[in-house]
């Protein structure tokens, strides 16, 4: 039995429907209080999955997801790192993808809870963007994505959702690495520019993942489309797969056959 740890604290608000995702595709899911790990009352140690979800963490004070990601750093770093060593997964949705970059679970060139090198910077536009976007599927060894066809098309909700490298260097890194999972793209698969790419993103980037592709964040939310009723045009198009649930599916699967 595969169980999914829904991870949550002040402010998340996409809790339920990441819970009710894994549910569809036959995972055990959870949603836990952060504090509950904390006061050691849970133990991580329990779950195979691990979901930061979307929302505005403590409100998104300071910057988005950090007071979270501090969380995580300073107290549950030694049961993520068990976690992570127990060839375990790790998802980060929007706000959660954005907490991973923040406490150095990613991209985690060499280890867990590195220096963070990477960020999700103000939306060009200077504004909150909802809408939808297609995403391009890269080559990378992210468990997440695999076997997933492009385009992929999801929406996304954010105002801090501009991907930006620290340096050239760590850019190089990540294309060297092919730890860049999905990019946003038009719906014929060239570059995009607003408002294909909603937010500014370097090189289009919408999703990475760690060196090994057990850890994966990103800032399109794929449990927004788990049922072929919530795509905007389902009564007009032919929609056979909801495009979100083949994530989810890929990390139940992987787990139920590895851990």
């Amino acid at each position: 039995m595969v169980k999914a740890c829904i991870l949550f604290a002040a402010g998340t608000n996409c809790d339920q429907e990441s819970a009710y995702a894994f549910e569809l595709v036959g995972a055990v899911s959870e949603v836990v209080h952060v504090n509950r790990f904390r006061s050691g009352e849970r133990k991580l140690s329990d779950f195979h999955i691990l979901l930061v979800p979307g929302g505005f963490s403590y409100g998104d004070y300071v910057a988005s997801g950090r007071i979270f990601a501090n969380e995580l750093k300073h107290f549950l770093r030694d049961q993520i790192e068990q976690f992570i060593g127990d060839g375990k997964l790790v998802l980060g949705i929007c706000n959660g993808f954005q907490v991973l970059v923040k406490c150095g679970l990613l991209p985690a060139f060499d280890q867990p809870f590195e220096p963070q090198t990477v960020t999700l910077d103000t939306n060009d536009s200077g504004r909150y963007e909802d809408r939808w976007v297609y995403l391009n599927v890269e080559d990378s060894p992210g468990i997440f994505t695999r076997n997933i066809e492009s385009p992929l098309y999801l929406p996304v909700a954010h105002a801090e959702g501009k991907f930006l490298a620290g340096s050239a260097q760590v850019l190089g890194r990540l294309n060297d690495n092919h730890q860049v999972c999905l990019r946003y793209t038009t719906p014929n698969g060239e570059p995009a520019t607003f408002p294909s790419n909603p937010n500014g993103s370097e090189e289009d980037i919408a999703g990475i993942c760690d060196p090994t592709g057990r850890i994966f964040g990103l800032m399109p939310h794929p449990e927004r489309f788990i049922r072929r009723e919530q795509h905007p045009r389902w009564h007009r198009e032919q929609v056979a797969t909801p495009h979100g649930i083949a994530i989810f599916q890929n990390a139940v699967e992987y787990a139920r056959k590895n851990l």
